[in-house]
């Protein structure tokens, strides 16, 4: 059972058209997002922080950009945002050998150096306390540009958010979710846990 229970769709129309922008990510509006509308200043300023972060203005793909959020979520083990991310991953175009083996990014083939650097400091700042170091800077900048860079940590930041959001309030997780997490992470333990 969530902390807080979402409310219809329909709640705030403001928040419901800006809400469109997870249809082509997800395929359904989150219920995450349902419940932030409790306070629709909330949802709105989430929802255009999510807009921002996930436009592509560099070389950062939109499916890298997803594969970022499952490393940042998987490292503070929101099941919530892990199966989202992946499902997201998926829907913009991830290779499929990048979807089945995303575990283990660090060593399989179908990641390339730039995608591990990116992959990498994802973990790192994810983690707490935070790992970025000079190592990490070393191979982003062998890859990456600074606005690149960016990019990436407005990711790592906004799932920092939604992976505190999500696990605190036990956000009942969507049909579509599970199915990803289930195809993709499944094999290595993912389950729904308190997202029922």
């Amino acid at each position: 059972m969530p902390l807080v229970m979402p409310l219809s769709a329909n709640h705030d129309l403001e928040t419901k058209e800006l809400a469109e922008f997870f249809n082509e990510t997800l395929g359904f509006c989150p219920n995450s997002v349902l419940t932030m509308q409790r306070r629709p200043a909330i949802s709105k300023a989430f929802i255009n922080l999510n807009k921002a972060v996930m436009a592509n203005e560099g070389r950062v793909t939109s499916a890298l950009k997803r594969m970022i959020a499952w490393v940042s979520s998987n490292a503070t083990g929101c099941r919530y945002c892990q199966a989202h991310a992946i499902r997201a991953a998926e829907r913009y175009g991830a290779e499929q050998e990048q979807l089945d083996n995303i575990w283990d990014y660090k060593t399989h083939p179908a990641f390339n150096d730039a995608e591990r650097a990116a992959l990498d400091f994802s973990l790192a700042a994810s983690q707490v306390p935070n790992g970025v170091d000079e190592a990490i800077k070393k191979r982003l900048y062998e890859h990456w540009d600074e606005g690149e860079i960016v990019e990436m940590l407005g990711v790592i930041s906004l799932f920092g958010y939604l992976n505190r959001w999500n696990d605190s309030m036990g956000t009942s997780i969507e049909g579509g979710a599970v199915e990803s997490g289930e195809q993709y992470l499944g094999k290595h333990g993912w389950e729904k846990g308190k997202h029922v």
